[in-house]
């Protein structure tokens, strides 16, 4: 899927408060005392001084890396769905009706007792066919037709917008072969990556001996050197975020000439794609060293690694004893947590993977009133005043692409808490066994992609979120924003707090998202979501020169200072910059919203006070060291610490709000300080 620009913390939830109540009763400053710690200054640790109370009051439990305000929604939500999934479990549902699918893809996973019978025996057909092919081409066509149901292959694709021609489809080829996801981790040479290497090998043995096949370090050295090998010529997190090197359109018959040493035409024949004349290679090096790899290695290595993507593709829907160990490498080696999270919470995920939409249907139709969706459009609305008054301020910003901007901000498409209409899950068969559910969902939602969009145009009303997800994006080839109903609910929505509270916790989170159309990405695309040059050459040199003082400056943050491990400010800059603007955007929101009736100091706080206290909230966590290296290393997002002491100080407001000066240490002289909103 083209990358959507996500706000991972998704605390969006508060979003439907913001609007000022007609009646005149005096709100409640929405900020909990005890989630501060007094003991701070606001000048020296701003993000300790508004959350280490509620980080003291809220420990890391063993089933969590990181456990944050965003989680406590998470949770809430976790439990309707369970509650909505047991309601429908408990009723004589017709065979294949919606609620029969969601019933069955439920009860598959919380029957332990038949997963643990079974064992390993519903991928045993697999590895037979893996181990019966006799040349490369006959274990080519079981690898593909493995991939039409889920298993990955040495690279993928998709189908979505054109970033060039935005009313059309394209499908799109993109990297892949890597079960760690990128190149970071079999490449770098300190410790801890080192270490993940180690037990990574240590899985895949583990893994070959539960599935009765032989299994040595010698088996998980070929594998980690074929996929080693690929890594070095793939794209990093940092590469991959530039759309026009990512952009490589061409003929299928050119596809065919120069990338001869795939065979095209049987891949595609395998996926039920049909027709295909044009299409793009989003990344030509790790393509070409496909062919590289499908040419020099020997059967036998390429059997291993088959055999490992079917295994660890299916280690968390078989038995117990493979799913914890599964577990044991990705959830603590990789993200420090300590146990699995309970069967029924794995259960809700897999019904949510499986039958997203349909469960949402559920979801909107008892937890999201209609007025909420009302309250939040309007909302949007007043964030977009807003931000059109920030553009027009802009000294460094010329008329024309002032002019240009207007039009973008004007053609937002805003969607708000569920599609207008909903996907038809009636060809999809769900029955009693998790592995085979598995495998018929992927195979039904490749199938439903291709049919809608293959040599289609865009659906602009598609959805690439679920209601009841607790996210939010910004997707610049439709030029949309979107709020699914999953983050309008507690615990942040309060409608007894003021606008103080509401702009700082939400409105932030809306210009948030609204300000992804102007980072270093979404300026590159027109308001009609094409990929095209539409600032004036002066305007993107400043623009570059103001992004450059983010970047250096998140550069300079160390995240472990134990391993003088540092932030990576070019992987996060966007969603840095979506920070900034949506801090300048909703704090010019919230004066316009007050400007005619001054709120009063509550709780011994400013409203100016209550507004960074309500934004800073939205970033508390406790997070594990382990979890902090694997996100430096592949998330867009900075640390939540680190979105509030890394952005606060760029504000001129927060340190009049705070009194903040030369002599704290979170001070940054005006002339260093980010200006771009």
């Amino acid at each position: 899927m083209k990358t959507k620009s996500i706000m991972s913390v998704m605390t969006l939830a508060a979003m439907m408060a913001a609007c000022t109540p007609e009646n005149k009763t005096q709100l409640a400053s929405g900020i909990n005392l005890s989630n501060l710690d007094t003991t701070y200054l606001p000048g020296s640790d701003f993000y300790m001084f508004a959350t280490g109370g509620w980080q003291k009051a809220n420990p890391l439990t063993p089933e969590y890396s990181r456990y944050g305000s965003f989680d406590v929604l998470q949770e809430n939500n976790n439990k309707q769905l369970r509650s909505l999934i047991d309601s429908v479990s408990a009723m004589q549902n017709e065979p294949g009706s919606v609620a029969q699918k969601i019933a069955a893809m439920y009860n598959c996973v919380m029957d332990s007792v038949k997963l643990n019978q079974e064992g390993v025996n519903p991928i045993k057909d697999d590895i037979a066919r893996i181990q019966n092919t006799a040349s490369k081409a006959e274990l080519q066509a079981v690898c593909n037709d493995m991939e039409s149901y889920g298993i990955p292959g040495w690279f993928g694709f998709y189908i979505d917008a054109d970033i060039k021609d935005s009313k059309n489809n394209l499908l799109s080829i993109h990297q892949g072969g890597l079960t760690l996801g990128q190149k970071d981790y079999y490449l770098e040479e300190d410790d801890a990556t080192r270490n993940i290497r180690q037990e990574y090998k240590k899985l895949i043995v583990d893994l070959f001996a539960h599935c009765g096949l032989p299994a040595t370090p010698a088996t998980a050295e070929r594998i980690l050197a074929l996929e080693t090998r690929l890594a070095r010529q793939s794209k990093s997190r940092v590469e991959l975020r530039d759309d026009e090197k990512n952009y490589h359109k061409m003929s299928y018959d050119n596809l065919k000439s120069d990338f001869s040493g795939i065979d095209w035409d049987a891949y595609f024949k395998s996926q039920g794609v049909e027709g295909v004349k044009e299409l793009n290679i989003g990344q030509l090096e790790p393509l070409h060293e496909v062919e590289k790899i499908l040419a020099e290695a020997s059967l036998d290595d390429l059997k291993l690694v088959a055999l490992w993507r079917l295994i660890n593709s299916a280690s968390s829907s078989l038995d117990d004893a493979m799913s914890l160990r599964a577990f044991q490498f990705y959830g603590t080696v990789m993200s420090g947590r300590q146990e699995q999270r309970p069967r029924w919470k794995r259960a809700v995920s897999a019904v949510e993977g499986s039958l997203g939409e349909a469960l949402g249907q559920l979801y909107v139709a008892k937890y999201f009133p209609a007025a909420a969706k009302e309250r939040m459009e309007k909302l949007v609305a007043n964030l977009q005043v807003a931000l059109g008054e920030r553009i027009d301020v802009q000294e460094w910003m010329s008329d024309s692409t002032k002019k240009v901007a207007r039009e973008k901000l004007d053609a937002f498409y805003v969607k708000v808490g569920y599609p207008n209409k909903w996907k038809d899950y009636s060809s999809l068969a769900v029955g009693d066994s998790f592995w085979e559910n598995v495998k018929a969902c992927s195979r039904w939602e490749r199938e439903d992609m291709i049919a809608r969009k293959l040599n289609k145009p865009v659906d602009r009303d598609e959805w690439y979120m679920t209601p009841q997800t607790v996210n939010a994006y910004y997707n610049p080839t439709t030029n949309e924003i979107c709020f699914p109903a999953g983050i309008l609910q507690p615990p942040f929505f309060d409608m007894s707090a003021d606008d103080a509270f509401n702009y700082g916790a939400i409105g932030v989170v809306i210009g948030h998202e609204m300000t992804h159309g102007f980072d270093d990405q979404g300026s590159k695309f027109d308001k009609n979501g094409n990929l095209v040059q539409w600032w004036t050459e002066d305007d993107t040199k400043r623009f570059t020169e103001r992004i450059q003082v983010m970047r250096e400056f998140h550069d300079s943050i160390v995240v472990l200072p134990a391993e003088n491990l540092h932030a990576n400010g070019s992987l996060t800059l966007g969603e840095n910059m979506a920070d900034h603007g949506g801090l300048m955007v909703a704090f010019q929101a919230f004066r316009n919203a007050t400007a005619q009736s001054p709120l009063p100091d509550i709780d011994g706080f400013t409203p100016e006070q209550r507004f960074f206290l309500a934004y800073a909230n939205v970033w508390g966590q406790n997070i594990r060291d382990e979890e902090i290296r694997k996100r430096v290393k592949s998330d867009p997002h900075e640390l939540g610490m680190w979105r509030v002491n890394g952005q606060l100080p760029h504000i001129d407001a927060w340190y009049e709000a705070f009194g903040v000066t030369e002599s704290d240490p979170m001070f940054v002289p005006k002339e260093k300080r980010v200006t771009i909103w």
